[in-house]
C-alpha cells in the first residue's frame, strides 16, 4: 500500500536538541491489582454507582474501559445511553472512552461519528481514532487523520509507524520516523522496535548501525525489546559477530533474545555456535528446541537432528506443528524417506495431521521422495476442503514427470489460487512444453488471478525457450504495469529472456539498471552467460571481473558463462585459470558442463592431447556433447587417431548419432583415407542413419 508522504529525508541526523519526551507509561505500580473488567462492569450495570458526580464520571470511564477489554459492545451502548441521559456527552474523558470502546469493538463508523461531532478534542482523541483505523487496516484514513492532527506526540507517531509496519509499508514507516525525529519528538522502545522491524525488511547494514548508534545515544538500548530487535537486525544482515557482541552486552537477555541469537546462528549454518548458545540457555522452550533441531536438519545432519529431537522428548516437551513441518520438509529435501515416515507417524500420534498445512507438507514429502502413489493416497485420505493439498499433489505430479495427470488434477481443483496456476505453468515450462505454459498464463490472467514473481519466472523461461521477443516484451510490460515485485530471480529471468530472444542490448540495459541493488548471483549469471552466448566474450569476462569485486559468491552457472566466453575468444590459459579456481577459491565442484567447456576450449586451440587427458581424468563419464566437441576439433585439426577414439566412444553413448559418423568420414577423407571414409558412409546407409538438419527458434 502506498501512502502519500512528504519528500524523503536523510535517514538520521544526530541532533537531539529540543526533543520532547512524551511517555505513555507510568513507572508507578498500583498498590492493589485492578478488579476484573467483567466484575466491574457487572457492578456498574447493577446500579452500584457512587453518588459523587466526579466519582460517577470515573465509574463510567472505568466501565467503558471494561467494555473495551471484553469487546462488550451491547453493554457499551447501554452505558452510552446513560451518558446521553446524564448530559455527560461533552465530557472529554467520557467521550474519549466512548470513542475507544467503539473503536476496539470494531464499530469504526460510530467511533468516527463521535469524533467528528465532538468539541474540545485533544491529542488522546486523535490517538484513539488513529489506533482504531490502524487496528482494522484502514491505513489511508489513519494517515489522513494523522497528517491533520494539530499536535503529535510519541503515541501518535508510534501508532502510525506500527500500523505501517504491520501492513508491510516499510519505507513509509521509516519516513514517518524521520518526520518524528525532525519534529523533535523522542521515540520510546515500542517506536524503535517497529522502526527496526521495518529496516529488517528493507535490508542494509548501514541503517542497522545508525539505529544502533541512535539507541545508545538516547539510552533505549537498555530495553530488552530494543536490543533484541537490534540483534535480530544484525542477524538478518548476516553480521553475526555484531549480533553476538550486542547479545553479550545485554545485562539480562530473556528467552526471546536467546532464541533470536540461536536462530541467527542456525539459519547461517553455524551449528557449533548455535549449539553453544543453546546449551547455555537456563531454560529451553519448544522454540529453542525446534530451532536447533531444524538447524541440523537443514544442513543435512539428520542423525544429530533426531538425537536432539529425542532429547527434547525426554525433557518433557513435545513438538509443535512448526517443528513437525520443518522436519518433514527437511526429510523431503534430503529424500530421507524412512525418517520422514517416522515423522508422519508422529503427526498422527500427536493429532497434528488434522492441520491443513501439515497434510500438504506430507504430500510434498512423499512426492519429493518419488513415492507418488503414497502422495496420492495421502491426498485421498485427507480433507479436500483446502487448496494447499491440491497444490501439493499438482506440484508433486509435475516433479515426477506426470504432467498430464497434474493437468487433470489441476482442472478438478474447486478454486484455484496463484500457487495452483504457477505450479502448472512451471510444469509445462520444465517439461519442454513452453507453448502450453504461455497459453495457460494467458488463461490465468483472463480468469482474474494475478500472477506473482514465481509465476512470471516460469512464464519468461518458457518465452525464452520459444525465442519470441514480442511475447517477452509484453510479459515484461505486464510485470511493470502490475507492480509485481522484482526479486533477483525474476530480474535474472527477464535478462535471460531478452538474451535468448536475441535482444542482448535490452538485457544489458535491464542489468545496468539493477546491478547495484542485487544481493544474489542470479542476475549476474544471466548477463554473463547471455553475453557469452552472443559472442561478446570480453564484455562477459569484464562482468565476471566486476562480480569478483562484490560480496557475491559465483556459482556453477557463473563459470559456465565464463568458460564459454574464454572458448569464444580462444583464451586457453585464462580458461584453465578460471576452471582451476572453481574448487580452490570458491568451493564449486566442476560438473560435466564445465568439463565440456574445457574440452571445447582445448580442442579449438588444437591441444587435443590435453583434451584427451582431461576426458580420461574426469570423475564422470563423458556425454554426447563432449565427444561431439572433441570429434569436431579432430576434424578441424586433422587428428585421425583421437578422432577415431572419439567417434567410437560417441557411438557407444548414442549408437544412432549420425552426425558423428559424418564427421569421422570427413576426417578420413581429409587424411586421404578414402576407403575408410567409404566404409563409414556405407555403414551409415545400411543402418539407415541420417544427420538431423539444424533449425533456429528465434523469431
Amino acid at each position: 500500500m502506498n501512502i502519500a508522504l512528504r519528500p524523503r529525508k536523510p535517514f538520521l541526523h544526530f541532533s537531539h536538541q529540543n526533543l520532547k519526551w512524551v511517555s505513555t507509561y507510568s513507572a508507578q505500580t498500583p498498590p492493589f491489582p485492578p478488579p476484573h473488567p467483567a466484575n466491574h462492569l457487572t457492578a456498574f450495570l447493577n446500579g452500584q454507582n457512587p453518588h459523587n458526580p466526579l466519582d460517577y464520571e470515573l465509574s463510567i470511564v472505568s466501565a467503558l474501559k471494561s467494555c473495551s477489554s471484553l469487546l462488550a459492545i451491547s453493554h457499551g451502548q447501554q452505558i452510552h445511553s446513560l451518558v446521553l441521559k446524564s448530559g455527560l456527552e461533552s465530557n472529554v474523558f467520557i467521550r474519549n472512552s466512548l470513542i475507544n470502546m467503539y473503536a476496539k469493538c470494531g464499530c469504526i463508523g460510530e467511533a468516527k461519528s463521535l469524533f467528528d461531532t465532538g468539541s474540545g478534542l485533544d491529542s488522546v482523541s486523535y490517538n484513539i481514532m488513529i489506533g482504531g483505523y490502524v487496528r482494522f487496516g484502514r491505513l489511508g484514513d489513519a494517515r489522513e487523520l494523522f497528517d491533520v492532527m494539530p499536535k503529535k506526540g510519541c503515541v501518535s507517531y508510534t501508532s502510525m509507524i506500527l500500523g505501517l509496519v504491520q501492513n508491510g509499508c516499510w519505507n513509509e514507516a521509516v519516513d514517518v520516523f524521520k518526520d518524528m525525529w525532525v519534529e523533535g519528538v523522542m521515540p520510546n522502545e515500542v517506536t524503535m522496535s517497529s522502526v527496526i522491524s521495518a529496516c529488517c525488511y528493507l535490508g542494509g547494514i548501514r541503517d542497522c548501525r545508525l539505529l544502533h548508534a541512535l539507541m545508545k545515544k538516547i539510552g533505549l538500548v537498555v530495553f530488552v525489546l530494543v536490543s533484541t530487535n537490534l540483534v535480530h537486525m544484525y542477524c538478518v544482515n548476516s553480521c553475526l559477530s555484531d549480533a553476538k557482541t550486542l547479545f553479550d552486552e545485554m545485562s539480562e537477555p530473556n528467552m526471546v533474545s536467546r532464541n533470536v541469537m540461536l536462530n541467527g546462528y542456525s539459519k547461517a549454518g553455524h551449528l557449533d555456535l548455535a549449539r553453544d548458545v543453546f546449551e547455555r540457555m537456563p531454560t529451553k522452550d519448544v522454540v529453542a528446541w525446534g530451532t536447533i533441531v531444524d538447524g541440523y536438519a537443514q544442513v543435512g545432519r539428520l542423525a544429530e537432528a533426531f538425537t536432539m529431537y529425542r532429547a527434547m522428548l525426554h525433557s518433557g516437551l513435545g513438538p509443535n506443528e512448526v517443528l513437525v513441518v520443518n522436519m518433514i520438509s527437511a526429510c523431503g529435501q534430503l529424500m530421507a524417506f524412512h525418517e520422514g515416515k517416522q515423522f508422519h507417524s508422529a503427526t498422527i500420534k500427536t493429532g497434528f495431521d488434522c492441520f491443513d498445512f501439515i497434510q500438504a507438507t506430507i504430500i510434498h514429502f512423499y512426492a519429493a521422495c518419488h513415492k507418488i502413489c503414497a502422495a496420492q493416497l495421502q491426498f485421498e485420505l485427507g480433507s479436500k476442503d483446502h487448496v494447499a493439498s491440491w497444490n501439493a499433489l499438482v506440484a508433486g505430479l509435475v516433479r515426477n514427470g506426470k504432467i498430464e495427470l497434474a493437468r487433470q488434477l489441476f482442472n478438478e481443483i474447486p478454486e484455484r489460487d496463484v500457487i495452483s496456476w504457477s505450479s502448472m505453468i512451471s510444469g509445462y515450462s520444465q517439461s519442454e512444453q513452453p507453448n502450453m505454459a504461455v497459453e495457460l498464463f494467458h488463461e490465468m490472467v483472463s480468469c482474474g488471478v494475478k500472477p506473482n514473481e514465481i509465476t512470471m519466472v516460469s512464464v519468461l523461461s518458457a518465452i525464452a525457450t520459444l525465442g519470441i521477443l514480442k511475447e517477452g516484451r509484453q510479459a515484461h510490460e505486464y510485470i511493470r504495469n502490475n507492480s509485481i515485485p522484482l526479486n533477483d530471480n525474476l530480474l535474472a529471468a527477464i535478462i535471460d529472456m531478452y538474451a535468448k530472444c536475441g535482444s542482448i542490448k535490452t538485457a544489458l540495459h535491464v542489468f545496468h539498471q539493477i546491478k547495484d541493488k542485487t544481493c544474489s548471483v542470479s542476475p549476474w549469471n544471466a548477463i554473463i552467460c547471455g553475453l557469452a552466448m552472443h559472442g561478446h566474450a570480453q564484455l562477459s569476462l569484464q562482468m565476471y571481473s566486476d562480480l569478483q569485486k562484490r560480496n557475491i559468491k559465483p556459482s556453477a552457472i557463473t563459470f559456465i558463462g565464463v568458460l564459454c566466453a574464454c572458448c569464444h575468444s580462444g583464451l586457453v590459459a585464462l580458461g584453465e585459470q578460471h576452471f582451476n579456481s572453481m574448487k580452490t577459491l570458491y568451493g564449486v565442484e566442476p560438473n560435466i558442463k564445465h568439463y565440456g567447456c574445457m574440452v571445447d576450449l582445448l580442442g579449438k586451440a588444437g591441444r587435443l592431447a590435453e583434451a584427451e587427458k582431461l576426458i580420461r581424468g574426469m570423475p564422470m563419464k563423458a556425454d554426447v556433447v563432449i565427444w561431439g566437441s572433441l570429434l569436431a576439433a579432430c576434424r578441424t585439426h586433422g587428428n585421425v587417431e583421437v578422432g577415431e577414439w572419439a567417434a567410437e566412444s560417441l557411438a557407444g553413448v548414442e549408437p544412432s548419432h549420425g552426425g558423428s559418423r559424418v564427421l569421422l568420414s570427413n576426417i578420413y577423407a581429409d587424411a586421404g583415407r578414402w576407403e575408410d571414409a567409404f566404409l563409414v558412409r556405407r555403414a551409415m546407409k545400411s543402418q539407415q542413419m541420417a544427420r538431423s538438419p539444424g533449425y533456429s527458434g528465434v523469431i
